[in-house]
Parts: structure tokens; C-alpha cells; sequence
């Protein structure tokens, strides 16, 4: 029989009680009954930073993080950047934050307080917005989001994965920068889009078994393809 899960600490949110629990070493982020974040089922977070920061050329490479999380996207991207590299994580909870850097930091050898790490508490669409208006870009922006790109396929105003916000987001990259995004399951229509605005796109499904994720890495092409003529 296994261990009861012990409640570590509590916070409230404007989505109800956010809680963070422990049994037999295992962690687990839970807002209300639904699990958000899994200590052992890391696979596609690991994947997504690893990806995303591997092939990176410069020698000072700056990155955006969007969502903390457990701190695994992060880890992974720490593991395959230069020790000059600089990385932005946006995150919206305090909390999460403060339990990276506690009770979690362990599991990813203190990822959070990294010296190459500025984690602020901001809506990372904001500072995407920022980046593409100055013209000062990043070298990649990874997108470790709860929730993935499917709801913007029925909504045009989605703040991340609309064809505005994908616009802006390529705005915000350097020049063959790379935009890696979690999502649950493979989204044709979010490809389709990538592709119309400048990206060209490889998707895959890391592991096998059990619960399988998808994560989209999109390179900003240099030219923009070409509108059609209206006829």
C-alpha cells in the first residue's frame, strides 16, 4: 500500500489552492484536485530544453523561458548552454519560485539559482512583446506552458499561439532563433501557422510508453514567405 501524499505547503491563486505535495520522494504541483506538474513524469520537459538550447551557436546566447514549473525545462537548457549564456524565466507565481529554490530545488541541482538565471514574475507575453518592439531579440524562447497550443485554433486572440502572437514571437527572435513549445498532442493547424509567418518546423514525441507529449521546435527562417495575390 502506498504512502499517503503529504501536503509541503499551500498557496492560493486566482485559479483556487494551488498545493504542493511529496510521497516516497515524488513531488507534485496540484491546483484544486488536478495534478499540473509531476516530479517523475519530466520526459517532454527535459526534451523541450534540451532541443532548444543544443544547437545554439553564439557564445553569449540569450534565452527566454516561459513558465518555471518544477524546473526541468530549465535544468535542461542550463545543461546545454555556455557558461556566458543568459536566461530569462517568466513565471507568474511566487510561490513556484519559491518552492523551485526549496523544497524541489534537488531535483534539478538548484536550476533556480543558477547565476545565469533572472527569473521574474511577469507574464512572459509581455516581455516577448518588449523584445519584438526594441529589436533586442533572443537566441530562443522556449514556451513550458500548462496548457498547449490547441485552444488557439478556435480562438484568433490567443496571447501565445495565434498567428498575431506567433508574428510577434518570430519579431522577438534573432535571426535563426528557435521557438520551442510543449503541447499535449501534435496540432497540424498550430503548424500551419508556424510555417505562414517564417518558421520551419520539426515536431516530436520523446520517449515511448505511457503518457507521451508533443514538443514543437520552429526555426525563424531569414525571409518571410510570400503573400498571396489577391485575384
Amino acid at each position: 500500500m502506498k504512502n499517503p501524499w503529504q501536503t509541503l505547503d499551500e498557496a492560493m491563486t486566482d485559479e483556487g489552492p494551488m498545493r504542493l505535495k511529496m510521497r516516497n520522494h515524488e513531488y507534485i504541483i496540484e491546483m484544486e484536485s488536478f495534478v499540473l506538474m509531476n516530479s517523475k513524469l519530466n520526459l517532454t520537459e527535459i526534451a523541450l530544453g534540451q532541443s532548444a538550447c543544443e544547437n545554439i551557436s553564439a557564445s553569449k546566447p540569450h534565452i527566454l523561458i516561459g513558465g518555471l514549473g518544477m524546473g526541468f525545462t530549465l535544468r535542461a537548457a542550463l545543461d546545454h548552454l555556455p557558461i556566458k549564456a543568459s536566461v530569462v524565466v517568466a513565471e507568474l507565481n511566487a510561490t513556484v519560485v519559491n518552492w523551485c529554490r526549496g523544497e524541489l530545488a534537488d531535483l534539478t541541482n538548484n536550476a533556480a539559482t543558477d547565476p545565469r538565471v533572472k527569473i521574474v514574475i511577469e507574464d512572459v507575453a509581455n516581455l516577448i512583446t518588449r523584445a519584438a518592439n526594441s529589436g533586442s531579440g533572443f537566441d530562443a524562447i522556449v514556451l513550458d506552458l500548462y496548457q498547449g497550443t490547441h485552444d488557439a485554433n478556435t480562438d484568433r486572440n490567443h496571447p501565445f499561439y495565434s498567428r498575431q502572437a506567433l508574428d510577434r514571437t518570430r519579431r522577438a527572435l534573432k535571426p535563426g532563433g528557435i521557438l520551442g513549445v510543449w503541447t499535449e498532442t501534435s496540432d497540424t493547424q498550430f503548424e500551419k501557422r508556424l510555417r505562414r509567418i517564417g518558421f520551419s518546423v520539426e515536431r516530436t514525441r520523446p520517449g515511448k510508453g505511457g503518457p507521451r507529449h508533443t514538443v514543437y521546435l520552429a526555426k525563424k527562417l531569414v525571409t518571410t514567405p510570400r503573400k498571396r495575390k489577391q485575384r
